[in-house]
């Protein structure tokens, strides 16, 4: 297998990580996203004049206590890749009214691709 593949393939199970934290914002259910993420995993960025910043089971709580984001349009923006290390920026237009930048930082853990860190950026 060459290189290129084995690239394209850890873009798509890295996609496909993303994918399932998506999800979980349009069915209003973290459960649906928790897979995708660490458990030790965090989330910064700022709501207003707020700093948000610590566990992700804020962001947890957060879909929780919203409802489904059956709207959300979302598209993955970039992806670098470095063997076990990786970012994505994601793009996501309407989740529950709210337009928002997110960066990721991912790990390769035990064969599996998890977000480790979560810091977002909420349009005007």
């Amino acid at each position: 297998m060459s290189d290129t593949t084995n690239n394209l393939s850890e873009y798509e199970a890295i996609a496909n990580t993303l994918q399932r934290y998506i999800n979980g914002g349009k069915s209003g259910r973290s459960a649906d996203m928790k897979p995708a993420f660490h458990p030790d995993a965090t989330i910064h960025g700022y709501l207003g004049p707020d700093l948000i910043a610590g566990p992700i089971q804020m962001l947890f709580d957060w879909v929780d206590q919203n409802e489904p984001a059956t709207g959300l349009q979302s598209w993955i923006s970039s992806i670098d890749l470095n063997d076990t290390v990786a970012t994505a920026r994601l793009e996501a237009y309407n989740w529950s009214g709210h337009r928002f930048t997110d960066q990721f930082t991912l790990l390769k853990v035990e064969g599996e691709w998890k977000i480790i860190s979560k810091v977002f950026y909420l349009h005007p």
